[in-house]
């Protein structure tokens, strides 16, 4: 016959149980976030409010990259020497289309920057009319959980790789003409749900994206 255990003896055993499932839980969250990050954002993204944790993980771990203050991503800081062909909710266009000043393909190779810094997302040619892409996440606050997302198409070249932490003015690559498809120009977006699908750059429901101009305006550097 067993000797019944003693109270203490019992609160230990459910303790070390305990344990043991907090660091099998621990065990998963962290392989969870693995897949999620080395997973490129794009067709089969996820939504952020269900995983804001994985980037409050990277941006905690991280703080020198949080963003306090966003320049335009072409002729830094101020986007001297070109300007919007074609802007925000014009056409139901999602974004901005930044140009040379001088017009036509003069601007093909020209570099592109972080308007801020921030996290690579996703770095990838996605083809037909997107081509090369690179989106990146600002964190704007940990504590609120507050997130944006920029968006940089139609590349030449990508000069950073998914999984990257980068600050405000890297060059990330180079305006592109998505292989020939139009002038060359810089497709540009700021999105306010980060993570959604790549979509089509063009949509009545502006529901998910921020007028990028206006946000960068809004969101200047401190002096």
């Amino acid at each position: 016959m067993m000797t019944p255990k003693s109270k203490d003896e019992m609160n230990y055993i459910v303790l070390k149980r305990i344990i043991t499932y907090l660091n099998r839980m621990k065990k998963l969250s962290y392989f969870l976030i693995i897949a999620l990050i080395t997973g490129c954002s794009g067709q089969n993204a996820v939504v952020l409010h269900r995983y804001a944790s994985v980037y409050d993980s990277i941006f905690k771990l991280n703080p020198a990259y949080l963003g306090y203050g966003f320049d335009f991503p072409v002729g830094k800081p101020d986007a001297k020497g070109y300007y919007d062909a074609q802007g925000f909710g014009q056409n139901t266009h999602l974004g901005n289309d930044w140009n040379s000043n001088s017009g036509g393909n003069t601007d093909l190779g020209d570099p592109v920057y972080s308007i801020g810094d921030g996290y690579v997302t996703c770095a990838q040619d996605f083809g037909g009319g997107w081509g090369n892409v690179v989106r990146m996440v600002h964190c704007l606050d940990t504590l609120k959980q507050v997130y944006v997302e920029s968006l940089y198409a139609h590349l030449q070249v990508i000069q950073v790789k998914k999984g990257q932490l980068i600050k405000k003015g890297t060059q990330i690559g180079t305006i592109g003409n998505c292989n020939g498809h139009y002038y060359a120009h810089l497709h540009f977006e700021i999105r306010r749900l980060v993570d959604m699908d790549l979509g089509g750059g063009y949509a009545a429901d502006t529901t998910g994206f921020y007028d990028p101009t206006a946000f960068i305006k809004k969101h200047r550097p401190r002096k």
